[in-house]
């Protein structure tokens, strides 16, 4: 498979943007609550949901969502899970339970619920986190984060998923170059 970088310059126009972007108000976004019983039934988790939810904190009925909803998992969320397990401390009293937690997760995702960035994906959210990273004024640490966002929201675009996300306002900046991707915000408990 090739990659159209140019397609995706074409698409994404880094060069026709020069304005630092500016969160949307919070009624102008998709929030989970609005949609009541009539939520998606299909959505993509954004990595802190994991985190969120393995903490006890995500509001009740957002945890209910969650539970009836077909669940996909992008493979970017799982590595960040990863490097989050890897990067703690083995020496804490809790480490082992985080270990086991999250490696039972891993175990019960079927394959058929894996989402996995392909090439274009990679380039494509490699000009929007570029484009950010220049707008926003990201430093190092950012656009590595933005690059991973860009990658979930891009990969559950391709899907045709929403992303359900605690991170509202990169999300939405995300979104405002890459109006194709939806995502689902929440305000974690």
């Amino acid at each position: 498979m090739s990659v159209d970088l140019r397609g995706a310059l074409r698409r994404r126009k880094p060069d026709k943007r020069s304005a630092r972007l500016v969160p949307r108000p919070r009624h102008e976004l998709a929030d989970w609550a609005a949609y009541g019983e009539s939520a998606p039934v299909a959505l993509v988790l954004d990595t802190g949901v994991y985190i969120h939810s393995a903490a006890g904190r995500m509001p009740k009925a957002l945890q209910q969502l969650i539970e009836r909803a077909l669940l996909f998992h992008c493979v970017v969320a799982l590595a960040e899970l990863s490097v989050g397990i890897a990067a703690a401390d083995p020496r804490r009293p809790n480490w082992a339970a985080l270990r086991d937690h999250y490696a039972e997760l891993f175990a019960q995702i079927p394959d058929t619920r894996l989402l996995t960035p392909d090439a274009q994906t990679f380039a494509d959210a490699g000009l929007v986190a570029g484009t950010l990273a220049r707008l926003q004024g990201y430093q190092s640490h950012q656009r590595t984060a933005c690059l991973a966002d860009a990658l979930i929201f891009l990969t559950a675009a391709r899907a045709g998923l929403p992303v359900l996300t605690a991170n509202r306002e990169d999300f939405d900046l995300i979104q405002q170059l890459a109006p194709e991707g939806r995502f689902l915000a929440y305000e974690r408990d």
